[in-house]
C-alpha cells in the first residue's frame, strides 16, 4: 500500500528523444521507499501494468542483494550534429557510447558522420553501439549495419535493427556485428522468444517494462544471453531500480545504458544518479524525490487518472 499521495513530475528533455520533448511520470511512496511509474504515452493501460509492478516492488518490497557495488555506464548520443555528438562523448567520462540512428528525416550519411565523430571523441579503445529502434527492414538493415560498422571502426553491437523477431534472426544470419534485442523483449508477450528463435546475441533489459527487478532477473537467467540493462529515461528514482537489476545479475560483461539523466534538463530526486568517470554505484533504495519538477494541474490529473486505471487492471 502506498503511504503518501503520488508526486507527479514533468521535466523537459535537452533534445527530442523517442518522439518526446518532456518526460513525465509520478513517484509512489511505500513501506520501503519510493518507486517511479512512467510508462511512455504509446503504452496502453494493459502494457503499463508491469511498470506499476516495478514501482510497487521498489516502494513496498525492495530489491535483491547485489553481487557488485558499481556498474559501468555508456553515454547516450541522440540524433544530433556530429560536433554535438563529440561534445557529449568527450564530456561523459564513459568508454562506451550508444548512438541513436535511423531517426525519421535523417539519412544514413548523417548517421555515418555522427558515428565517425563519436569514434574520434572516444579514441580507438572506446566501444560504440548503435540503436535503430526497429526502424529498418532486413535488406536495409544489412546495408546500414555494414556501412556504420565501417564508420565506427567496428561496432560493439547493433540494438533492435528491425521490428520483428523473425527479421532480427534474418539480419543476424547476414552480418558479423552482434545483434541486441530490446523492444522484442520488453514489449513481447513472451520475452524469451528472442533467445529461442536465435534472433539476438545480447538481451537489452529495461526493468520497468519487465515488471521489476526480480521479474527482469528471471528473464535474464531464463534467456541465457549476455545482458545489458538500459533505462527508460527515468529520473534517479527509476534509474535506481535499473542499477539494482544490473547489480544483481550474475554476469555483466557490457556497460549499461543507465546514464540517461544527461538527456533531461533536471533531475527530480536527491542524490542524483549521474555517472562519475563512467561508473554508477548500486543503490539499496531509490533516492528521495523533490518537488522541483512538479507538473502543472492538467498533467497531474492525467497521470493520477492513468495510475487509477492501471491500478485497477493490476488487481
Amino acid at each position: 500500500m502506498f503511504s503518501e499521495r503520488p508526486l507527479v513530475y514533468a521535466i523537459p528533455l535537452r533534445t527530442r528523444f523517442r518522439g518526446i520533448t518532456v518526460r513525465e511520470g509520478l513517484f509512489l511512496r511505500g513501506a520501503v521507499g519510493w518507486g517511479e511509474f512512467c510508462p511512455f504515452g504509446d503504452y496502453s493501460d494493459a502494457e503499463s501494468v508491469p511498470w506499476l509492478a516495478c514501482a510497487r516492488e521498489a516502494a513496498d518490497v525492495g530489491w535483491p542483494e547485489p553481487v557488485r557495488d558499481r556498474v559501468a555506464i555508456n553515454c547516450t548520443v541522440p540524433v544530433v550534429a556530429p560536433e554535438r555528438a563529440a561534445e557529449i562523448v568527450a564530456g561523459s567520462g564513459c568508454g562506451t557510447a550508444k548512438v541513436k540512428v535511423a531517426d525519421p528525416g535523417t539519412s544514413l550519411g548523417q548517421d555515418y558522420e555522427r558515428i565517425a565523430a563519436v569514434r574520434d571523441a572516444l579514441g580507438p579503445g572506446g566501444l560504440i553501439r548503435i540503436d535503430a529502434n526497429g526502424a529498418w527492414g532486413v535488406d536495409e538493415a544489412v546495408v546500414a549495419i555494414r556501412t556504420l560498422d565501417r564508420a565506427a571502426g567496428g561496432l560493439e553491437y547493433v540494438e533492435q535493427p528491425c521490428r520483428t523477431i523473425e527479421e532480427l534472426a534474418a539480419v543476424r544470419r547476414r552480418v558479423d556485428v552482434p545483434i541486441a534485442a530490446d523492444e522484442s523483449i520488453r514489449r513481447a508477450e513472451d520475452p524469451l522468444r528472442v533467445a529461442v528463435a536465435g534472433a539476438a546475441d545480447i538481451a537489452v533489459l529495461k526493468v520497468a517494462p519487465l515488471g521489476g527487478v526480480r521479474r527482469a532477473l528471471a528473464v535474464a537467467l531464463a534467456c541465457g544471453l549476455p545482458c545489458v540493462v538500459s533505462s527508460a529515461v527515468e529520473t534517479s528514482v527509476g534509474l535506481a531500480a535499473g542499477l539494482a537489476l544490473a547489480g544483481a545479475l550474475p554476469r555483466l560483461d557490457h556497460a549499461c545504458g543507465l546514464g540517461t539523466l544527461s538527456l533531461l534538463t533536471a533531475d527530480a530526486a536527491t542524490p542524483s544518479l549521474r555517472p562519475v568517470d563512467g561508473w554508477l554505484p548500486v543503490p539499496r533504495t531509490a533516492p528521495e524525490p523533490t518537488l522541483d519538477a512538479a507538473a502543472d494541474p492538467a498533467t497531474r490529473d492525467h497521470w493520477l487518472a492513468r495510475l487509477s486505471r492501471v491500478s485497477a487492471l493490476a488487481e
